[in-house]
């Protein structure tokens, strides 16, 4: 107690001498103006009064010189600077928080009482009185504001006065849905909302030259005594009358090539009453016209427009969308003008290579380069497809010493995407029915050849047909209804069939060679969106076998059954990634991010493990980084590095992961992060071959699975260039699940783990 009455006293004392250096350093005949206080007399009849008095303190000029602790450490930095040979602490101060003092000369008080008097006003409080004055020490000042509220001013009657037709019947629609009530208080925002409001609806009804200015709201008192009026809603006078008609969509003329270098071509196609101008077939009109929402005939709509704009980006054949509307020359005889929409279409580059270079590095002391060669053809079939060939050639090596040493792994691979931007089915869709986006269709072919030596060759492919659905500008879906792996197992050495002897579980992952299901994913992302609270959630679920159990065979009594001549996998499996953003400080640039991810893979029928390729691992750049990928768990096993079975990620069926971190800027596109994760793997039936020396098992998921979580903190470094962003955290652990339990609580700062990644981890 005594301790901290002390070190109280101290920070007293030294806020106090604090205090005086900064008097010292004011001018003289100059007071540190120190903010300003308001007090109301209000009306009984006024409700929320502390939100009134917020929205009167808010408009209150000039804002005081901000404190840290009750002291003005930007002002004293800054009379530190004006000094004749500042320090460099002191320049770098004043740079970061150095703040030209505001005096007591700098505040008018008649200014802002006239402010305060008109914010009242605007919100219905006419007639209100203001007093000011100024409470003055040796070296600060602050102002006092008392005001003297009446009851505010509330309407009785809305009604929208006689305007030119055919402007005043839309008018009349539209104010049938006014949030203006009896009773309510006269607001002056209110009436430029709904004036704003008013112009939205009517530019979706075709007033395509129509301006909000245009809209006038007049308040009459004269029937009343008691302080209520009839609020009336005008057209100001001489409005051009093109902005009183509604504008048809004469013409639509869409160019899909292009090019402000040249100059635009009057060959055109006509599809659909749209005229497609191009020299030659570019973008077939039959597969490009579904994009496009605007109608020949229909009314000018700009949620339409946008619309169109939307969906036309899409499809990933073009750089630029810029739809412009021309008037066309007509006499408005009846009540309506004309446009011209004009589509103006710019392509991508058709075909771009691109490289990737990857060092990888695992727990197991395996490391080496993983080279990416990827190929993109654009608009493959004139209607917008995309064709992604990848080619990766990877290395691995065992770079210390041990049983292990020699070992390597090398891995390639080829994969083919193609990407259809429209839904391939054998029925069609109502015109209408897909609003927001059209879904794409996803098809892919890969190949993999996987050879560990003195170990196995892995053969392997597969092949996936499905669609991605963005259902509006949050919600994503994406569903697979085919989706086959193969997988073929050669050149396996003695040493590995020990292994698979010794690890039932690892040679039923790999007996399992046909994997054939359905997998389905939804997204709910509001990342996209700059605001302070921010959502992401997805949800995939990943099922196979079932279908194909219909023909499934049974070779003989008690073994798997196989399909085609292959033993094939029965598993279900769901994942749950849940993220939440918290944006704050100047700007929004400081962040606190957090995740939890949840997995379960469930084995059934014809399988008693899911297969290898589909288990969860956990540690690495995008997981816990202060353990290496796929070098935590299962459980608390501990692993042996000289045993041949760390050649093989650590895996499970069960996963859980929680992170959070702190994200502030640091200088330029420099930014920082502090963070701490926890996750782990288990599998639900426990492996022997993760047994302990006594035999227990640890990698069974149980009760206490909180305490089998492995913990770690670090710092990070991220280089973020317009949305490109690589990645360097160090990481260090603070409970380790593999160490014994009075060992695993240990901050090792002296085993840290670099990570290197491109892109936030979540």
């Amino acid at each position: 107690m005594r301790k901290t009455i002390q070190i109280q006293f101290i920070l007293l004392i030294a806020i106090l001498l604090y205090s005086c250096s900064v008097n010292k350093l004011i001018p003289e005949g100059k007071r540190l103006y120190t903010g300003a206080k308001i007090e109301i007399e209000a009306d009984a009849s006024i409700q929320n009064k502390s939100k009134l008095k917020e929205n009167l303190q808010n408009v209150v000029r000039p804002k005081p010189n901000t404190k840290f602790l009750g002291m003005h450490l930007g002002v004293y930095y800054y009379y530190k600077n004006q000094i004749e040979n500042p320090s460099f602490l002191n320049k770098w101060l004043y740079k970061k928080i150095g703040q030209k003092p505001v005096y007591q000369s700098d505040v008018d008080l008649v200014e802002v009482q006239d402010i305060l008097r008109n914010r009242l006003e605007n919100n219905g409080f006419f007639y209100s009185t203001v007093v000011s004055s100024f409470q003055e020490k040796e070296k600060r000042a602050a102002a006092s504001y008392n005001l003297k509220i009446p009851s505010p001013y509330k309407m009785e009657k809305f009604k929208v006065d006689s305007m030119v037709s055919p402007i005043y019947a839309a008018i009349k629609k539209i104010s049938k849905k006014t949030p203006f009530k009896k009773n309510i208080r006269f607001d002056l925002s209110n009436f430029k909302f709904e004036r704003e409001r008013i112009d939205a609806e009517l530019k979706k009804e075709g007033y395509y030259n129509f301006n909000a200015n245009f809209l006038i709201f007049e308040a009459d008192t004269n029937q009343y005594n008691h302080k209520k009026f009839d609020l009336f809603l005008k057209l100001k006078a001489n409005v051009p009358k093109k902005s009183t008609v509604p504008y048809v969509l004469k013409s639509i003329n869409v160019y899909p090539n292009y090019n402000l270098k040249d100059s635009i071509t009057d060959k055109f196609v006509s599809f659909d009453r749209k005229n497609y101008y191009q020299n030659k077939i570019i973008f077939k009109p039959k597969y490009l016209n579904d994009f496009i929402t605007l109608k020949k005939g229909e009314r000018f709509n700009p949620e339409k427009s946008k619309n169109t704009a939307r969906r036309l980006s899409t499809i990933g054949a073009y750089k630029y969308v810029n739809i412009q509307y021309n008037e066309i020359d007509t006499i408005a005889n009846d009540y309506k003008g004309a446009l011209e929409a004009n589509i103006f279409l710019s392509p991508l580059t058709k075909r771009a290579i691109r490289a990737e270079l990857q060092a990888v590095t695992k727990s197991n002391n395996f490391a080496g380069p993983t080279l990416g060669v990827s190929f993109s053809n654009r608009n493959l079939f004139k209607g917008g497809e995309t064709l992604n060939i990848t080619g990766t050639i990877g290395y691995e090596t065992q770079v210390a010493s041990g049983n292990n040493a020699g070992l390597s792994s090398l891995e390639l691979g080829v994969k083919s995407e193609l990407i259809f931007p429209r839904v391939i089915v054998p029925f069609r869709f109502k015109e209408d029915f897909f609003e927001y986006s059209i879904p794409k269709t996803k098809t892919s072919l890969s190949a993999t050849y996987l050879s560990r030596s003195e170990l196995y060759t892995l053969s392997s492919g597969s092949a996936l047909f499905g669609y991605i659905w963005d259902a509006n500008k949050y919600i994503t879906y994406e569903i697979n209804p085919i989706s086959l792996n193969y997988s073929s197992l050669s050149n396996t050495t003695a040493a590995f069939e020990t292994i698979l002897e010794n690890n039932p579980f690892l040679e039923e992952s790999f007996n399992q060679q046909f994997i054939s299901g359905l997998t389905f994913s939804f997204t709910y992302n509001e990342m996209i969106t700059p605001q302070q609270h921010q959502f992401y959630v997805n949800s995939t679920v990943d099922v196979a076998g079932n279908s194909i159990s219909l023909f499934g065979k049974e070779k003989e009594i008690g073994a798997p059954k196989e399909f085609l001549g292959l033993q094939y996998a029965q598993f279900a499996k769901a994942d749950l990634d849940f993220r939440y953003h918290f944006n704050f400080g100047k700007n929004n640039n400081q962040k606190i991010a957090t995740r939890f991810f949840a997995g379960y893979g469930y084995a059934y029928g014809n399988s008693d493990v899911v297969p290898f390729v589909k288990q969860y691992f956990s540690g690495g750049p995008y997981s816990v980084r202060a353990f290496n990928t796929r070098s935590l768990g299962p459980g608390t096993y501990q692993g042996n590095s000289e045993s041949s079975t760390t050649f093989f990620d650590r895996t499970g069926n069960i996963r859980l992961e929680a992170n959070i971190e702190y994200r502030f800027p640091i200088y330029s596109f420099f930014k920082g992060a502090f963070f701490v994760d926890a996750g782990n793997v288990w599998n639900s039936v426990s492996n022997a071959t993760f047994n302990d020396k006594n035999g227990q098992q640890t990698d069974k998921f149980t009760s206490n699975f909180i305490n089998e979580l492995g913990m770690g903190a670090g710092i990070g470094l991220r280089i973020d260039v317009q949305g490109f962003v690589i990645r360097f955290d160090l990481a260090a652990p603070f409970h380790d699940p593999s160490l014994a339990k009075e060992e695993r609580l240990d901050f090792r700062l002296n085993e840290p783990v670099l990570n290197f990644a491109i892109g936030y981890s979540f």
